[in-house]
């Protein structure tokens, strides 16, 4: 009983406070994110040998080279002329803009001998694995810009759903034995493995990402497309200073999250289309063990302008959340599809733990969503065995002018059945028609929803 008026005075001085402060940061956030600038230096791929006719592998060499030489030249911008472009893994160096010309699409073999083992995480855990399609590690002033396509070249016959490639599938006929291999990683996180010794690749089958940019500082990924990802999309981890825009994303493969920025400061996300087999944009923070550390943090992110389609979730914050979240920005976004599950969604579990705190959403207009609009999730993934005992904490979140045509719930929050972890949530001057079942489902221990102005299907919820 103390503890849970311990907890309810926390809610208090929590609503307290940290209403009045919402917003206030926004431009102080906006004003230190700045896109990396580039010398006149321009080398083109053709350069070093790459050809729209050559093999994977020779292409992989000569763009590789050619990043490297305009690294060490000084920096500038490599780039992928028209036509189409099949390669390996490409590895970015500091101070170079790869550029992807309009018409241009790299193509991106399946050919496991073609991505060496390098350090990442997966799925917020940290590895070695098969290196991300797209990768770079500790640079500074890297981007990714252009008219031209990503193709990472997922599919059914690939990286999805083989059967047979490397003695078993990727995804579909050996579920088990996949889910088995995650497990194993998973136990070497909360046993405190050294990452060194987490060595996977070859007969494992953990996917890659698309891109994935690990500790490294002021990042500009821009105008490209990027298309049908082994894995998740766009994966800056650990990044600071980082800029995400005018980016379509179209990818439907499993775990195929569009833009996934993992215990990063000062991001913004803006102009973006997303089209996903899984969630649109997923701020994450490390999983379990590895992201219980004050790196891990994932703070100071706007995402502005974006267009969300089909998707687990318009703006996700989770599941791998185990190193927290707070202020983040959420406004002027159109989302659309009775595909699109839900708009503004939060997960985590006691494994992850995690405080999310100061998340601020505004001016978000929905047609259709499959299941809510406001989604909290205490109780992810309930079968998840390893490391229990780390409840996460949810607060201060507010949304605020919100419109949507059509959904089963309005909100929807799951809490822990023991302890009082999810309060301070607001939901003000907003409409929502088209709720199907309930306005409001909780289940668990939840503070009261603060809900002024909010009308569900023509009516005011008091």
């Amino acid at each position: 009983m103390t503890k849970l008026i311990i907890t309810l005075l926390c809610a208090l001085f929590s609503l307290s406070v940290n209403a009045k402060g919402k917003w206030k940061d926004y431009k102080k956030i906006e004003k230190r994110i700045v896109a990396p600038i580039f010398p006149d230096r321009e080398i083109l791929i053709t350069d070093f040998g790459a050809t729209v006719y050559g093999k994977a592998d020779d292409n992989q060499k000569a763009i590789n080279n050619a990043i490297l030489a305009c690294s060490e030249a000084g920096g500038g911008h490599v780039v992928v002329p028209k036509g189409k472009w099949i390669t390996g893994g490409i590895r970015l160096q500091s101070n170079v803009n790869l550029v992807v010309s309009e018409g241009a699409t790299l193509l991106f073999a399946f050919d496991t001998r073609l991505y060496p083992l390098v350090k990442t995480r997966w799925e917020g855990v940290d590895c070695w694995n098969y290196q991300p399609l797209i990768y770079a590690y500790e640079c500074e002033n890297v981007a990714i810009t252009g008219k031209g396509t990503i193709d990472g070249n997922g599919s059914q016959d690939t990286w999805w759903g083989m059967t047979g490639y490397e003695g078993w599938g990727w995804k579909e006929g050996m579920e088990t034995q996949r889910f088995g291999v995650r497990d194993t990683l998973l136990k070497q996180c909360n046993d405190n493995v050294p990452v060194d010794q987490r060595r996977y690749g070859m007969g494992y089958g953990l996917r890659p990402q698309l891109i994935n940019l690990y500790l490294c500082k002021n990042v500009l990924v821009e105008g490209v497309t990027l298309l049908r990802s082994p894995f998740w999309v766009l994966h800056p981890l650990m990044c600071k200073n980082l800029t995400v825009r005018n980016v379509k994303v179209w990818n439907e493969g499993p775990n195929g999250d569009g833009c996934d920025p993992e215990s990063c400061t000062d991001v913004l996300i803006e102009g973006c289309t997303f089209h996903t087999g899984d969630d649109c944009i997923a701020i994450k923070a490390g999983r379990n063990v590895d992201g219980r550390k004050p790196e891990c943090l994932s703070e100071n992110i706007i995402v502005r302008n974006c267009k969300m389609e089909d998707g687990h979730g318009g703006v996700v914050l989770g599941s791998e959340i185990s190193g927290g979240a707070r202020n983040v920005f959420v406004h002027d976004c159109q989302m659309d599809s009775e595909h699109l599950d839900r708009v503004i969604r939060i997960k985590t579990n006691s494994c992850r733990g995690g405080i999310i705190e100061n998340v601020f959403v505004r001016d978000i207009t929905v047609g259709k969503c499959g299941e809510c609009v406001l989604k909290i999730n205490l109780n992810y993934d309930p079968k998840e065995v390893f490391g229990r005992g780390h409840n996460p904490i949810v607060r201060n979140i507010h949304l605020d002018h919100i419109t949507c045509n059509s959904s089963q719930y309005g909100i929807y929050i799951i809490g822990l059945e023991d302890v009082l972890n999810v309060y301070d949530i607001h939901f003000r001057n907003s409409r929502l028609n088209g709720v199907s079942k309930q306005p409001m489902r909780i289940e668990g221990m939840v503070a009261p929803t603060d809900v002024k102005g909010l009308v569900i299907n023509g009516t005011k919820v008091k």
